[in-house]
């Protein structure tokens, strides 16, 4: 243990050198790309962020107003991002990658993604978990406190061990929550095996949200039709509700499907899942069809169906 403040001092400067270089931030493009840091980072932002406006990146990424300005005069001109007028306040502007922004975000987060797996891959799982958890106490000890409403929140695509967490956390909490047996489990044990067995990578999708490093929701959009995509498997753990994920991880599937020239969305529900219903009809699905049904060792369920126009 140091035994001075200074050597404190010294520790974290030494950490700070050798993490930098770790993961080549002192290289003049990050990941081999004509961007900073701090530009891909805000480009981050704005892929996995529902139309944030400068003010809300300028406060997450902690950047001088004029800098930020300067960034995203950059990123328009180079047509990377979209503005739209806030409703809330004209002087605003909520902003949004485009389909090009889309473009040259995705390999930056891919090869970030490879470049981080490269150096765990060195590492057995315990020493994997130790970096991570000394990783979270790093960020629990500066942050001071919890920060707002998704600033620990990230979507992912899914990766090896996720469709087991969805499906025992369906299981687990459907049961809980609602009492529907095992055979639920099953159903959802199906859906997720078809998808990684039928997977076509261009048209579907799987996002895990992550809150604190840990999984905290997960949804997934599934391929019905050239022109018909749909919704399934919508979860938030009771943990993380009421910070906005379901509404994020729905807002990703409706974007995608748009993306990817679906005409219209579809999902299956139960009528008593209200907090999901809401997430749905915020999102601009109607209810078109319900119908009662006895399933899961329950006889009073109605399901319904819903549709959203793309």
């Amino acid at each position: 243990m140091p035994s001075s403040p200074n050597a404190y001092v010294q520790t974290v400067r030494n950490f700070n050198r050798f993490y930098t270089r770790q993961i080549g931030l002192l290289n003049e493009g990050l990941l081999d790309s004509p961007f900073s840091l701090t530009e891909v980072r805000a480009l981050y932002e704005l892929a996995h962020r529902e139309r944030p406006t400068a003010s809300d990146l300028c406060k997450d990424l902690g950047l001088d107003a004029g800098y930020a300005s300067r960034i995203l005069r950059s990123f328009e001109k180079q047509g990377l991002i979209e503005k739209k007028p806030s409703p809330q306040d004209a002087r605003q502007s909520l902003l949004s990658l485009t389909g090009k922004g889309r473009k040259i975000f995705e390999p930056l987060d891919t090869r970030s993604d490879e470049q981080v797996d490269g150096m765990l891959k060195a590492l057995s799982p315990a020493q994997q978990e130790n970096l991570a958890r000394a990783m979270r106490v790093i960020e629990a000890v500066l942050g001071g406190r919890e920060k707002p409403e998704g600033a620990y929140v990230l979507l992912r695509q899914h990766r090896p061990g996720d469709m087991g967490w969805v499906v025992q956390r369906h299981g687990e909490l459907y049961w809980q929550e609602y009492q529907y047996d095992e055979r639920f489990e099953a159903l959802v044990a199906k859906i997720a095996g078809d998808f990684v067995e039928k997977l076509v990578p261009a048209r579907e999708r799987c996002w895990i949200a992550e809150r604190n490093g840990e999984r905290a929701g997960s949804v997934f959009l599934v391929q019905k039709s050239k022109t018909i995509s749909k919704l399934r498997l919508l979860l938030v753990e009771p943990s993380a509700r009421g910070l906005g994920i379901g509404g994020r991880l729905v807002y990703e599937c409706v974007r995608f499907a748009r993306e990817v020239g679906y005409k219209k969305m579809m999902l299956w529900t139960q009528s008593e899942l209200t907090s999901a219903r809401a997430i749905y009809q915020k999102a601009g699905f109607q209810l078109v069809a319900k119908k009662r049904h006895q399933s899961w060792g329950r006889k009073d369920l109605v399901a319904e169906t819903w549709e959203l126009a793309l």
